[in-house]
């Protein structure tokens, strides 16, 4: 799994620029999700989740969480209304409980 801290000024608009670089890079079996910062969306992080982490119960109370604020359609990364270090400690549970070895 890999974390990336982003700020504010970092990549530019959605889908331009180092952002569209970084979707691009998305790799098979990953879900690209942000945590954490304001309503700007400053000091956020961006982490690809594995697709397996989503049925953890944790995991899917994040989710519901995200459809509930931001509803379902959420354009590019799927952004989860929660710090980053609770959505850190939310995924590496979820990674130990599946037996996933983080990165």
């Amino acid at each position: 799994m890999v974390w990336k801290r982003k700020s504010a000024g970092a990549g530019g608009s959605p889908g331009r620029g180092a952002g569209a670089d970084e979707e691009e890079k998305v790799p098979r079996g990953h879900v690209p999700m942000v945590a954490g910062g304001g309503a700007e969306g400053d000091d956020c992080e961006r982490v690809l989740v594995p697709v397996r982490l989503l049925s953890d119960p944790r995991v899917a109370e994040l989710l519901d969480m995200a459809a509930q604020r931001y509803g379902y359609r959420q354009p590019g990364v799927l952004r989860v209304p929660c710090d980053a270090g609770r959505f850190r400690r939310v995924v590496d549970g979820a990674m130990q409980r599946c037996g996933i070895a983080p990165a």
